[in-house]
């Protein structure tokens, strides 16, 4: 499982930031990619990854703004043309299917595959065996959401090294001591499964929040996350421009992060006003209250590992 950001910038591209994308990569849990929004100029990022369009499965999106949209009707119609054959699924608030199709109407654009839209409200949006993946409104002055994804847990692995030491054979009994039965071999030899399956490990939890206002709810429903990420278009000392303008500042950012126990932060929607050196101070302001914190460059890959 990782991160790659497609786009680190707030509003409008720039030269060492392009808008808002995300990629998480779920190719060893699912051999597939989900996109979180999807800006101006994301197909042109994706260029320059290993990411495989036919690979993306879904694609969310936490609001309407053009910084997060406007690339979605490119990228879907490139797709088609690279044999993307299998459906995408995309979620968003209303208005965003009529942007989609209105889109791929008016330039008589065919896909070759079927898109499927959910309506966002707060709550499950989607569950599998994998992963769960829930929504909150945030507070953007427009529809915008928050998506909390939640793997499910790991089993245990069998030993199977520990298992061909005693001269147990391969075979269906594997799958029952995998279980954590009781076996009797034919030798007369009880062997107890659970004896020979490693530690479960916790799914890992990953809450990606659209732009907002720093929120009380947001810590409570990022809680216990292994990644959080969220926007830091503001610096510290500008709290009251922040909250005008329905954005959040890199200490807003910093104290969800630490109320919810979050493991690490990554700071993105970063303005072109900040370059590199100030880029930085912003993730040392963060870092005075939520040490682990990162600020996201354009194309950093993010290894998200089990805790």
């Amino acid at each position: 499982m990782e991160l790659e950001f497609l786009g680190t910038g707030a509003g409008v591209p720039a030269k060492h930031r392009n808008v808002s994308g995300l990629a998480l990569k779920l190719l060893d849990e699912r051999n597939a990619i989900w996109l979180f929004d999807c800006g101006e100029g994301t197909q042109m990022q994706i260029l320059r990854t290993n990411i495989k369009p036919r690979k993306i499965e879904k694609i969310f999106i936490s609001h309407l703004h053009g910084d997060h949209i406007f690339g979605l009707p490119g990228l879907l119609s490139s797709r088609s043309f690279q044999g993307g054959e299998e459906p995408i699924t995309i979620y968003g608030p209303i208005g965003l299917e009529n942007y989609v199709r209105t889109s791929l109407q008016v330039t008589k654009t065919h896909l070759a595959y079927p898109l499927q839209f959910v309506e966002l409200n707060e709550g499950i949006v989607f569950e599998d065996k994998q992963f769960t993946v829930e929504c909150m409104l945030l507070d953007h002055g427009i529809e915008s959401y928050g998506f909390r994804v939640t793997e499910a847990n790991h089993e245990g692995m069998l030993q199977v090294e520990k298992l061909a030491e005693l001269g147990i054979p391969a075979g269906p009994i594997y799958g029952k001591l995998k279980q954590g039965q009781t076996v009797t071999l034919a030798d007369g030899q009880v062997v107890d499964g659970k004896d020979f399956v490693g530690e479960a490990k916790k799914g890992r939890i990953v809450t990606i929040f659209g732009d907002t206002r720093f929120t009380d709810r947001s810590s409570q429903f990022a809680r216990n996350s292994d990644v959080i990420v969220h926007e830091s278009t503001f610096n510290k000392n500008e709290a009251k421009l922040a909250r005008a303008y329905f954005h959040s500042t890199t200490q807003q950012a910093a104290m969800i992060a630490k109320e919810a126990q979050a493991e690490k932060l990554i700071l993105t929607h970063i303005s072109a006003r900040y370059l590199a050196k100030e880029a930085k101070e912003l993730e040392e302001e963060a870092k005075e209250i939520f040490p682990n914190t990162q600020i996201a460059k354009d194309l950093d890959i993010i290894d998200i590992p089990f805790s």
